[in-house]
């Protein structure tokens, strides 16, 4: 059972895992009465709904369009363990953020519970409110306690703020001890609460096996995923200003490069200043951020961070902010750390920016998304051919059995952006890569070439050169817009950027 659903189950004073070894907590009546008194009155205003309360209603509607007479139990999730009695940051699941509207300010172990009715579903959100000055939870927990962790807020106060109806964590008891075979749960938010649900689903079955398939819990993960496939107006508005944020984290990077050069393990500078700009105007970063230098940079998932920024190398540098809604930017541009691309450096680059703008011309309504990709690859397999590295013309590696292009760029070309850095991951394939785009959309488009210091198939001058250029993409009416325009992009623009600011 997890850390926050066993706090959950226990009386205040309980410690948290393994503290009570080292508490020193006064127990004494003394001390009880005399830390509950002498507190001057709180005032609890009531919130005016948040803005995105009425977009969280809407869409609670369209999943309970899908589950007439099924109970919903969609968990935040709880706090997970990073070490003895530390936690990592909290995040709730991007499900109940989609459907509740809480974001970065949400409490850890909350349930949405969707109950059946002859019109639809009621929707209840269960939390942990904060305990009154009379409980010895706000100072002696200090996994929950007001004088851990700061207030909580109460059930009205949370009500008001989502427009949506609250009750205490405890009355979620009754709704679980209810589970039968209606009841379907996102299993994979809260592992403790879906082993609960199950246990209660094998007793009320007996001896019918069938009560051991997760069909329903199954379907709805992958309708929950595929409800944030098209964007409303307010998601993309938070994606807007995720990628404002980031843009200003670009700059606070090459603004401080002769700190970032003078330091052995730069990378790691560069990945703490794009961070203070996350948590400066956001929530944090949106995923971990790659900060590759020179040969680095051919490491697709390069996290470590903790290389020399070399001037003469190039830096690839793939980050986003998540704002206090969970919507998160994604990307990546690729600079000269001295202000200046090589001839070689200046081609390879090129390139990539051609297969980009080649990729994001046909993006439109009605096309499938597959077609972006196949885009892309056209161009770096038409030069990676002109430049004498294929054992095959271009046409031929483009042929499905062969595609000996791929050897430099690997990873696929875009992916679904919102609230997951890799949005609606458990769509179905036919909804995403042989999907057709819709107004509303929006996605990555990321073409690179990584040419590996070892790779005897390319010419010297090639070998340690990594770019990638991402942008996050809107479907429009009549088009696509590139979200991410302003950041520079071309290779003059590029130079004139780090030149600007370094």
């Amino acid at each position: 059972m997890s850390s926050q659903s066993t706090s959950q189950q226990t009386t205040p004073t309980d410690e948290p895992r393994a503290t009570s070894n080292r508490s020193t907590t006064p127990r004494s009546e003394g001390f009880k009465e005399y830390i509950a008194s002498g507190w001057a009155d709180r005032a609890e205003p009531v919130p005016v709904a948040r803005e995105q309360a009425a977009f969280a209603a809407a869409r609670r509607a369209r999943i309970s369009e899908l589950y007439q007479g099924k109970r919903l139990v969609i968990p935040a999730g709880s706090l997970a363990q990073r070490s003895n009695d530390t936690d990592y940051p909290f995040r709730a699941h991007s499900a109940f953020a989609h459907l509740t509207g809480w974001g970065s300010d949400s409490e850890p172990g909350s349930v949405l519970v969707l109950e059946p009715t002859p019109a639809g579903h009621d929707a209840t959100l269960y939390f942990r409110e904060r305990a009154g000055r009379d409980s010895d939870e706000f100072y002696a927990n200090p996994e929950i306690g007001e004088f851990w962790i700061g207030p909580r807020p109460s059930l009205a106060q949370v009500a008001g703020d989502l427009a949506l109806p609250t009750r205490g964590i405890a009355e979620l008891t009754g709704v679980i001890d209810a589970s039968d075979a209606n009841t379907v749960i996102l299993r994979e938010a809260d592992a403790a609460l879906t082993d609960q649900i199950d246990a209660l689903r094998l007793v009320e079955a007996g001896d019918d096996a069938s009560a051991e398939d997760h069909d329903d819990d199954d379907r709805l993960a992958r309708d929950l995923s595929e409800l944030r496939l098209v964007k409303d107006s307010y998601e993309v508005a938070e994606l807007r200003a995720a990628v404002d944020a980031t843009a200003r984290g670009f700059d606070d990077v090459i603004g401080d490069l002769d700190r970032i050069t003078a330091h052995p393990r730069g990378e790691r500078l560069v990945e703490g200043v794009f961070y203070g700009r996350a948590r400066a105007d956001g929530n944090a970063v949106g995923y971990d951020t790659i900060a590759a230098s020179g040969p680095h940079a051919c490491i697709l998932h390069w996290t470590r961070n903790d290389g020399p920024v070399v001037p003469g190398d190039l830096i690839l540098l793939d980050a986003g902010v998540e704002v206090d809604s969970y919507y998160t930017a994604d990307i990546t541009r690729t600079f000269p750390v001295n202000g200046t691309f090589s001839e070689t450096q200046r081609l390879v680059y090129e390139t990539v920016r051609e297969a980009a703008d080649a990729a994001f011309a046909i993006v439109r309504p009605g096309i499938r998304f597959r077609e972006i990709h196949a885009t892309a690859m056209e161009v770096i397999a038409r030069r990676t051919a002109e430049w004498g590295l294929l054992p095959v013309t271009a046409e031929e590696a483009l042929e499905a059995d062969n595609q000996q292009h791929r050897r430099y760029m690997v990873h696929g070309t875009s992916h679904h952006l919102g609230l997951d850095v890799h949005d609606c991951a458990q769509a179905r394939k036919e909804l995403y890569i042989d999907g057709i785009l819709q107004p509303g959309m929006t996605f990555t488009i990321e073409p690179g070439l990584y040419f590996q210091p070892d790779d005897l198939t390319v010419p010297e001058r090639f070998r340690g050169i990594g770019v990638r250029i991402e942008d996050n993409i809107l479907v429009t009416e009549d088009g696509a817009e590139n979200l991410s325009i302003a950041i520079p992009r071309t290779a003059d623009d590029v130079e004139a950027w780090v030149q600007r600011l370094s």
